[in-house]
């Protein structure tokens, strides 16, 4: 991704979503375009309203901390939001590290990491690497998701493969979330045009994401829940973490617990016993 230019997209997306009365201004009359106005925005966050068009013109000028702070309050970022915000400015956020490695050929998964995945089962679980391509995936996962050999990327799987779509229940909901999650994943590699490749090839066979991207939404939630329709399981109901791969920096292990109460911890107990007698 071009820094300045997410930046400008960024600080107009969010401007946009809101208005006078959000932030305590006077109700304003008629409006060109929905949202606050760029000297609004100056004038809440304390600077100089040239600077701000400048910073949202994508100009490079320098940004300290203290502003970004201001610009985050004025226009009201959550958590993720104010962290994206530092990274397009080229800072890092606070209490957090970028990953700055350079970037060169992943090792493969080691077996070590293929065993926990098979001692997850009868759960699913998978390991994606920094563009969320499938690194490792276990047998329960691949049965659940409908994921086939040819599925080599997560992104690109819940937009374009119809059996991994028509699995998530309430894909539409979820979509958001998903397109928001590899937003923030991709802000933290600013220099890696893979991201910019992946993004504009996926944009180009799915105008659902490509809508999406174009929000500019972000988040770093970690965990999360879904809903999985099965052809024989029907409706099964899972937690999920993510958690960094130690010695694979920007890999991420996928662990999906069934949710207490669901019946689905018992349905893939059955499954793999009766697995087990097939084979």
């Amino acid at each position: 991704m071009d820094r300045r230019h997410e930046l400008r997209d960024f600080l107009t997306t969010r401007r946009a979503r809101l208005s006078p009365t959000d932030v305590g201004l006077p109700p304003a009359g008629p409006r060109r375009t929905p949202g606050l106005r760029r000297e609004e925005v100056a004038v809440l966050a304390g600077v100089g309203v040239s600077w701000y068009t400048w910073l949202e013109q994508g100009r490079d000028i320098r940004v300290s901390e203290r502003v970004l702070d201001a610009l985050a309050g004025a226009l009201r970022l959550n958590a993720h939001e104010h962290a994206y915000l530092y990274r397009l400015a080229g800072l890092n956020p606070p209490s957090l590290i970028a990953t700055t490695a350079a970037i060169a050929p992943e090792p493969p998964i080691t077996p070590e990491w293929h065993r926990i995945l098979d001692a997850w089962l009868p759960r699913p679980a998978y390991i994606i690497d920094r563009y969320w391509g499938f690194a490792a995936v276990n047998s329960t996962a691949r049965e659940i998701f409908g994921l086939t050999e040819d599925d080599d990327n997560c992104l690109v799987a819940f937009f374009t493969n119809d059996r991994y779509r028509a699995a998530f229940t309430h894909w539409a909901e979820a979509a958001p979330e998903i397109v928001a999650r590899f937003r923030a994943d991709a802000a933290r590699h600013p220099d890696d045009k893979i991201f910019d490749r992946l993004t504009r090839e996926l944009g180009a066979i799915s105008d659902e994401f490509t809508r999406l991207w174009a929000r500019h939404d972000v988040t770093e939630s970690a965990t999360g829940t879904k809903a999985i329709t099965h052809p024989d399981g029907g409706e099964l109901h899972f937690e999920y973490t993510r958690l960094p791969v130690p010695d694979h920096p920007g890999h991420h292990m996928v662990l999906h617990n069934p949710t207490p109460g669901t019946g689905t911890l018992e349905w893939l107990e059955s499954f793999a016993e009766e697995s087990r007698l097939i084979g």
